[in-house]
């Protein structure tokens, strides 16, 4: 008799899972989320504080989903996911020049989005950031997305910021925002 069709044992593990297992995930997850251990960061890397603010408004950490929890576990620097309660903000940061950093419109499609309206726009601050409208469900969430070096120095395209920061014409550590608006 197979280990499969030995109902007995496929009781007992059902049981064992359910009893045990799930409970303590959920009691870790739940922990986790409570002490506010919701980035996950390189070993690595050095400390990043997150900000507290964002246009004025307060920041709250967020749990990072299961897609964003695989991604960070082989990314080499950090991700958090933050929100104003309205927006939600995704914080990369990362120290050496990697192609693991790559444009929000790659994840979104990735996801299953339809990708529109892409276009670079200056904010009031005189910063350049790079949009689009993403769309799936009969849902949609305006995404704008740039990275900064250490210097405030701007980049919209990964692609720029890569061959830049690898020619050692940019420094980092460099810090890439996405915010998420609701439309």
């Amino acid at each position: 008799m197979s280990f499969l069709e030995n109902r007995f044992l496929n009781r007992v593990l059902h049981k064992t899972l359910w009893t045990l297992v799930l409970p303590l995930c959920a009691v870790w997850g739940i922990a986790q989320a409570l002490t506010g251990h919701v980035a996950i960061r390189d070993p690595d890397m050095p400390h990043v504080e997150l900000p507290t603010e964002w246009q004025g408004t307060p920041l709250r950490p967020l749990a990072l989903s299961e897609v964003e929890l695989r991604f960070a576990k082989h990314f080499p620097g950090t991700l958090a996911r933050l929100t104003d309660g309205r927006q939600v903000l995704v914080l990369r940061t990362v120290t050496q020049p990697t192609r693991m950093l790559h444009p929000a419109t790659d994840c979104y499609r990735g996801l299953g989005y339809r990708i529109r309206n892409e276009q670079l726009e200056e904010h009031t601050d005189k910063t350049r950031w790079r949009c689009f409208v993403a769309e799936r469900g009969g849902r949609a969430v305006r995404v704008c997305e740039r990275i900064e070096d250490a210097q405030g120095q701007g980049f919209t395209d990964t692609s720029a910021w890569y061959w830049a920061s690898a020619a050692g014409q940019s420094a980092g550590p460099w810090k890439a925002i996405t915010v998420a608006t609701p439309l």
